[in-house]
């Protein structure tokens, strides 16, 4: 079975559009998790746009004393600020199943594209070490198209996650089937290599059946606009519930 693990992003977006606690990322999260969500994820920002240091701190408590993972996403080689201590300062603190590495840059809206491994791998190699030494299982973010997919376990992480814009793209216009088959063998391509797969962004319930019917053995998807947008309507509890049921 793929896990579920909601990304509570959205929720403090919204908080933090007013100030204050409310409404509450750690009452969402509980939510999710009460539903049956296998984990929660998070990705902190310098910025602190959405979720803050603070929230991570909280969650990682949530999910240690519920028994399920926690997902910390990042870029690593984003520097420090105030009130952002780093991606590999708050993994030490916090221990999470697992960290996802995500190459976003600093004004970027969301993240949109996978590492450059030519570019990237042996700055990736010592963090992602050390991310281990933590006890963290290392996720990178990487293109369906990346040709070199398999440099990501040669450095050390033992799963990826595809980034699925490209697809949900396809499918919301209506044939996906080219994008399928390139998700198809990206999977089995990162699976040859001894890699786990995971999947995220703009996975939705519209579009994750297709996706989950064709691409092998997808370990988990993290899902976290489709699904707060959804609840909007439904509540959290049920769309969560409507997820699991498609997994």
């Amino acid at each position: 079975m793929t896990h579920l693990s909601v990304n509570v992003n959205k929720i403090a977006v919204l908080r933090n559009s007013r100030g204050g606690q409310d409404p509450d990322v750690l009452q969402a999260a509980t939510a999710c998790l009460d539903a049956g969500a296998h984990g929660i994820t998070v990705h902190p920002r310098p910025d602190r746009r959405h979720i803050h240091a603070e929230d991570v701190l909280a969650l990682s408590a949530l999910t240690t004393a519920r028994g399920v993972e926690f997902n910390i996403e990042g870029n690593p080689f984003a520097p420090p600020r105030p009130g952002y201590p780093g991606l590999l300062p708050l993994c030490a603190q916090t221990r999470p199943a697992q960290a996802t590495l995500v190459p976003d840059s600093e004004g970027q809206l969301t993240s949109d594209h996978g590492f450059d491994f030519s570019r990237d791998a042996e700055r990736l190699r010592p963090l992602i070490a050390e991310l281990k030494r933590y006890g963290c299982r290392v996720s990178l973010f990487v293109d369906a198209g990346n040709p070199d997919l398999a440099q990501a376990a040669a450095i050390g992480a033992d799963r990826i996650e595809l980034y699925t814009g490209p697809y949900a793209d396809a499918h919301a216009a209506g044939d996906a089937t080219v994008m399928l088959a390139l998700f198809a063998d990206a999977a089995r391509r990162a699976q040859a290599a001894g890699l786990g797969v995971n999947a995220g962004h703009d996975l939705s319930q519209e579009n994750l059946r297709d996706f989950l019917q064709t691409v092998p053995n997808v370990l988990e998807v993290s899902i976290g606009h489709a699904l707060i947008s959804e609840a909007l309507y439904t509540g959290l509890d049920t769309t969560v519930r409507g997820y699991l049921a498609l997994l």
